[in-house]
């Protein structure tokens, strides 16, 4: 919570903040001002930003305390998807739409500095879920990131824009019978809503659109020096991680990032924060979504808690944007999935639907290649400055393995009592990207306050055992090899070790990258949820719009990817 006394005269970062405080009634126009002034703002551009930020909780507090019985859209969730479908619906003055986010926005330092993000694990900004113990990971339980805040995952990740391999959108396309989902019509998509600040690439990236991206500035030694090691064993480097390195074979590259003047720019920022003047728009922060309200065949509305009170409002289409995990979770809790799993929760079948929570996927990180600085070097931007995508097998159609660079030395509470863990040093992170193992997301009751059983089965198929044992190869060599020997003091993990004791490794440090998605699955066959325009099978007016709908996760980290699902939500709804 901001503070009269606060000191921000040595934290531009919290610039941001200040003016979420104002946003959201937390502060008063003028203390505003003199805060930000301290921090080293004019007074001028204070006052202009204080008068759209008042103008703005004005209208979304007038908006909440007279809230209607029916809105031509409910948009269930206020992440990467849901902000944009928010956005594109409310342009248009002849509807009335609502979005609901069960988080809200407080000034957390790692909501807005980059260098930090990874403090929003397990905070009130993320739902601090962890998975069932798995057994595959030596009956470890994982924690799943999921964002609870304006923005949702945008607003908690480590802001890297990774669109996707190209061949993820032809499947995309392959499984739902439509070309809207091929890589032709994403590809524009994007274009379209692009501000690339980088190489200019006009048959790529796109300038002028209204999702801020920038190339990182001045990273950090290790990666630079990765990036030339990785360079000497034959994986090429790239200026340009979403150009045409996602439509080849792989490379290595600086992460994209969603990074504004050295702040975050989250969805939120992006799509709705422009919109949050029209009287068309109503946005409550703090609403927890229960259940949809069916009658028959058609979604007639939604039941959510919002200031100690149940709500139910009806709505003329519904979109569910809570994510992988609460969107099943919601549906299920509904009456909508299989109805023998339902009969064990003590829910009543309403529209038997199996594929909901099944097809669960995320991307397996094993945070176990580490070393220790010889000289410490302070991480920069992200802290996540430097990434490759490349084949654990030449005769794969598309890269399946994503390391990552981490300027922290992370580990897992295993890995901590089997290595000691230097206070200097960094992580090359093998990461994959193209899983063959299936989890679930299930109710653990029907309590809706109740967590899901989220059951991932990381490494349950040996195809994924095979891959990373192949990716933490070359993050040794990468690591250990002559152009990071300046920098370097000594590996920590793993060491030379066979081919079994890299199993255990696997085992012993796979987490979580953060990237649940598949468990609403479109498509057309008895297990896909919804169709190619997003619609559930078998209801009317009723919408999905999130990761879960990914026939098959996407090459690299999701946020991009939600976005562009967001898109199409509203070039289904509105044309």
């Amino acid at each position: 919570m901001i503070k009269e006394k606060d000191d921000f005269s040595d934290k531009p970062n919290r610039l941001a903040a200040l003016d979420l405080a104002l946003l959201l009634g937390r502060i008063d126009r003028r203390t505003f001002i003199r805060l930000c002034v301290s921090a080293g703002m004019s007074a001028a551009s204070a006052t202009v930003i204080a008068a759209e930020s008042s103008a703005a909780f004005s209208n979304q507090l007038e908006r909440a305390r007279s809230l209607e019985s029916r809105y031509d859209y409910i948009i269930c969730g206020a992440g990467s998807s849901g902000c944009v479908v928010a956005s594109r619906l409310a342009a248009d003055p002849r509807v009335k739409v609502l979005l609901l986010e069960a988080g809200g926005s407080d000034e957390a330092p790692g909501l807005v500095d980059p260098g930090i993000w990874f403090t929003n694990i397990g905070s009130p900004t993320d739902w601090d879920y962890r998975s069932e113990p798995t057994e595959a990971l030596n009956q470890r339980s994982v924690v799943v990131p999921m964002g609870r805040a304006l923005g949702g995952g945008s607003s908690i990740n480590a802001m890297v824009w990774a669109r996707g391999h190209k061949n993820d959108f032809e499947f995309w396309a392959k499984e739902s019978g439509d070309r809207n989902w091929g890589y032709d019509h994403v590809l524009s998509i994007y274009k379209r809503i692009e501000n690339w600040q980088g190489t200019p690439d006009p048959a790529r990236r796109g300038t002028g659109g209204v999702v801020w991206i920038e190339q990182l500035k001045d990273p950090s030694p290790v990666a630079t020096m990765a990036q030339k090691a990785a360079a000497r064993i034959g994986i090429p480097a790239f200026d340009d991680m979403n150009g045409e390195m996602m439509e080849c074979e792989g490379g290595s590259a600086m992460p994209n990032v969603i990074i504004k003047e050295g702040r975050r720019h989250n969805m939120f920022s992006a799509y709705l924060r422009p919109m949050l003047t029209r009287p068309n728009l109503t946005v409550l922060s703090g609403a927890f979504v229960s259940k949809v309200l069916l009658r028959g065949d058609d979604a007639d509305g939604i039941e959510f808690k919002w200031r100690d009170q149940l709500h139910r409002i009806q709505a003329g289409k519904l979109v569910l944007s809570m994510g992988a995990i609460n969107t099943a979770k919601v549906l299920m809790l509904s009456g909508i999935g299989d109805q023998n799993a339902l009969k064990k929760s003590e829910i009543s079948s309403h529209h038997h639907l199996p594929g909901v929570g099944e097809n669960y996927q995320d991307h397996p990180i094993v945070e176990g290649c580490i070393w220790e600085y010889k000289t410490p070097l302070a991480p920069r931007n992200n802290a996540a400055e430097w990434t490759f995508f490349w084949k654990s097998r030449q005769e794969l159609a598309e890269p399946d393995l994503q390391p990552f660079l981490l300027e922290i030395p992370v580990a897992g509470e295993r890995m901590h009592k089997l290595y000691r863990m230097p206070e200097n040093g960094f992580v090359i992170a093998p990461g994959l990207v193209r899983p063959r193992s299936r989890g679930t997301v299930q109710l653990r009751s029907s309590d809706p306050k109740a967590s899901p059983l989220v059951q991932p089965n990381f490494l349950q198929h040996p195809d994924d055992i095979e891959a990373l044992t192949r990716g933490v190869e070359l993050c040794r060599e990468i690591g250990n090899s002559a152009e990071m020997r300046d920098l370097v003091k000594q590996e920590v993990s793993p060491g030379a070790v066979s081919k079994a004791e890299v199993a255990t490794l696997l085992r012993n440090a796979a987490e979580s990258y953060g990237h649940s998605t598949g468990t609403c699955r479109m498509g057309t066959d008895k297990m896909s949820v919804v169709d190619s325009n997003l619609a559930v099978h078998g209801l009317k007016n009723l919408y999905v719009a999130d990761g879960s709908i990914m026939p098959r996760v996407t090459t690299g980290n999701t946020m991009a990817p939600c976005v562009i699902i967001g898109e199409r939500m509203a070039e289904i709804l509105t044309s």
